[in-house]
């Protein structure tokens, strides 16, 4: 066997491998024996048909099989010893005039083309400067959120009359133009949340109203889009958004979420026993959640800071043309349009791949299994806690975790964020940071 390299490029390379039979003779006879002993054809017992019977029918496609594995094996061992750091993977070339006679006793010549990736350092330094930005919860935040908080925690109940807030249960009937129930048209019962209404008009209909009242409405200034009117309609969405008609609403019930009382027992169910003894402990805890949720928002903006910047220092050539034919290769479904549309941030996040990378491997940052599982319970934590502020259990979050970390796309996904994570960890202990108190809001503005 004969493998050489040839560079095309500043980063493209070929590999010519030829194979002669003494290469892969011996494969391909212990290929045709193990089929024989499992081959089951007509007129022979299992396990008994000739060698020589399987070669002559089959012996071609074995051979075919057998090169082309020597070929991936040879292929990816050659790029291992000679730590060659390929992008995408190799792509045969092809040679229209080079036929082969596939008589087991040809010589074999395969050509691949391989992008390689550039070799570069990563600079950066206490020099390099970025904003770390202190978010602050401002009155109006806090207060929706002990406003929600107290509700979750609350108790339903029915009053007469219905109040800026509450629920109207209640059936929509369709009407026709000239004001009266159209015989045929839409027709169901929903719940109506007066918080989300927008229209002025409309909430003052509807606030005031007692059971068994009836007034019209028009479902396009009473709901937020076509989504939420064709599920109050139980409707496709194509038809919420082109309906005009006017509607006969009649309240069914008036619903009211009571928000609960500030008091021990509420603490308690929050932030378990004796941790928070009175309203001012409470809403500096909020307070702390509300930042909490801020400060992710910042070292989000932090790190594309970074992103942003590293690349900008970093303008690392790529084997363009290269990489487009492997794209296409590799995604028949992918158009020359799509191609052309998306390549730019295909290459914008593979330089960034290959910076991480080399700040990985040049300053031995171990990814630890651990690490792993910490992140999965963390992200799964966060979740639960969007439907109650108190916590799961350390063991029972733990093995939520190894659940959903059984499934290969949630656990190279959260690899991948550990990795992120641990690579910006050591970005920002090199660079200098400069911590700014800002609103939330200048913060959401500035974040755009």
């Amino acid at each position: 066997m004969n493998i050489t390299q040839e560079k095309t490029g500043n980063l493209n390379a070929v590999v010519k491998i030829k194979i002669a039979p003494a290469d892969y003779s011996a494969k391909v006879e212990k290929a045709i024996k193990d089929q024989a002993k499992k081959a089951q054809l007509p007129g022979f017992r299992k396990g008994m048909v000739p060698a020589g019977h399987i070669k002559k029918m089959y012996g071609k496609s074995i051979l075919v099989e057998e090169v082309n594995n020597l070929l991936n094996d040879t292929l990816s061992n050659y790029i291992a010893e000679q730590k060659l750091e390929i992008l995408g993977q190799p792509l045969p070339t092809m040679d229209n005039e080079r036929e082969f006679n596939w008589d087991y006793t040809d010589e074999f010549e395969f050509d691949y083309e391989l992008g390689l990736a550039p070799a570069f350092d990563v600079n950066i330094s206490s020099k390099d400067k970025f904003t770390e930005y202190v978010v602050k919860a401002d009155e109006k935040t806090l207060e929706e959120r002990v406003k929600n908080i107290r509700r979750s925690y609350g108790k339903m109940t029915n009053p007469e009359v219905a109040a800026e807030g509450d629920v109207l249960y209640a059936e929509l009937v369709q009407l026709g133009a000239d004001g009266t129930v159209f015989e045929g048209g839409i027709s169901n019962t929903a719940t109506i949340r007066l918080d989300l209404i927008k229209d002025k008009k409309v909430l003052k209909s509807l606030v005031g109203l007692k059971k068994d009242d009836v007034v019209t409405i028009d479902v396009q200034k009473t709901f937020e889009d076509a989504s939420a009117i064709a599920k109050a309609l139980n409707i496709s969405e194509e038809d919420a958004a082109e309906l005009k008609s006017e509607f006969q609403l009649t309240v069914k019930n008036v619903n009211r979420l009571e928000e609960s009382d500030l008091n021990q027992e509420f603490f308690d169910k929050l932030f378990g026993e004796g941790t928070v003894t009175d309203e001012a402990g409470f809403r500096t805890k909020i307070q702390e959640e509300v930042e909490g949720m801020f400060k992710q928002d910042a070292e989000r903006k932090l790190s594309n800071d970074i992103y942003e910047e590293l690349l900008k220092k970093h303008t690392l050539e790529l084997p363009d043309e290269f990489l487009r034919r492997w794209l296409k290769a590799t995604n028949e479904k992918l158009t020359d349009e799509e191609l052309a549309e998306g390549y730019d941030d295909f290459a914008k996040n593979l330089r960034w791949t290959l910076i991480e990378n080399k700040i990985i491997k040049d300053n031995s940052i171990e990814i630890k299994y651990e690490d792993v599982v910490q992140a999965a319970k963390a992200k799964l934590d966060a979740q639960f806690r969007m439907y109650s502020p108190t916590p799961l259990p350390e063991d029972q979050l733990a093995q939520y975790a190894v659940q959903f970390l059984q499934e290969k796309e949630n656990a190279n996904r959260t690899f991948e964020e550990v990795k992120a994570l641990k690579t910006f960890e050591y970005i920002k202990s090199i660079v200098t940071l400069e911590p700014k108190d800002i609103d939330y809001d200048k913060f959401v503005e500035l974040a755009k």
